[in-house]
């Protein structure tokens, strides 16, 4: 395990979102923070995977599965950002935050440089496997990888065009992979992070580490900076209406709609 890689792509994460937390003070704009996140993981990913020093088939391999990642990621939310549109879990934090709001998010986003770094760890021991490449595992977890990735494309896809329907305004999307699940981009961003465990198993010892990539990201997204603050803001936004949407539909795992009550709306 190369130490000195290794901090080096910590520091180059720390800065990347220190630059973030700069953006965001001068443009008002939060949606660049994970735009900028998304970028630097992909960066630190392209690294770890070039100089991991594993099977050298695995290590491009790996490097375009990142790359692409990334690239889709990063697009996206900074189209969505300049069009206009505000994240309105960050808008929630700083609200909260009150006089100390620069302060604790600069914090905050050093806490996403560390969870950034767990995800390029992953990448890392992924590509330091030198079991030659492909193998059956690692047919799997292109597969999962391209799943995940087509996956979150659609279901981002699906919603902006909702967005753009009269609807829109006062209705709770429940079109397409959205009927199944009230966070599928975030299931998928889940699941594209579980491959990292397969493409590094059967490696070395410390590639166990690699499980902390979905295990740390299942956390984050469930039950800390995902679906808690989202769904609070459209409790605000929706009232009824998405609380009976939350009854009839999975908030993160995607599966069949349950049977709907009387008064909910369909």
């Amino acid at each position: 395990m190369s130490i000195f890689l290794l901090v080096s792509v910590a520091i180059w994460l720390s800065l990347a979102m220190a630059g973030a937390w700069a953006i965001q003070r001068s443009s008002g704009q939060s949606g660049w923070i994970d735009t900028i996140w998304s970028a630097a993981v992909g960066v630190g990913g392209v690294v770890a995977a070039s100089f991991a020093g594993g099977d050298f088939n695995r290590r491009v391999a790996l490097l375009i599965v990142i790359c692409a990642w990334s690239l889709r990621l990063a697009s996206h939310i900074g189209s969505r950002t300049t069009g206009g549109g505000e994240d309105p879990r960050y808008a929630k934090f700083i609200e909260d935050w009150g006089d100390g709001a620069a302060w604790r998010l600069f914090v905050f986003l050093q806490i996403q440089a560390l969870a950034a770094f767990v995800l390029v760890l992953a990448v890392y021991l992924a590509a330091a496997n030198d079991r030659p490449f492909p193998g059956a595992i690692d047919a799997l977890a292109m597969l999962l990888a391209i799943v995940a990735l087509g996956g979150e494309a659609l279901s981002d896809v699906q919603l902006a065009r909702f967005r753009k329907t009269p609807e829109a305004k006062t209705e709770v999307c429940e079109v397409g992979l959205w009927r199944y699940s009230r966070h599928p981009n975030y299931f998928f961003e889940w699941l594209f992070w579980c491959c990292w465990p397969l493409f590094a198993s059967t490696g070395s010892i410390w590639n166990w580490l690699s499980l902390l990539a979905p295990l740390m990201m299942y956390w984050l997204l469930v039950h800390v900076s995902g679906v808690p603050p989202l769904e609070e803001h459209m409790l605000r936004s929706r009232g009824d209406k998405f609380r009976a949407l939350q009854r009839r539909v999975n908030a993160f795992f995607p599966s069949p709609r349950k049977s709907t009550l009387p008064g909910d709306q369909q």
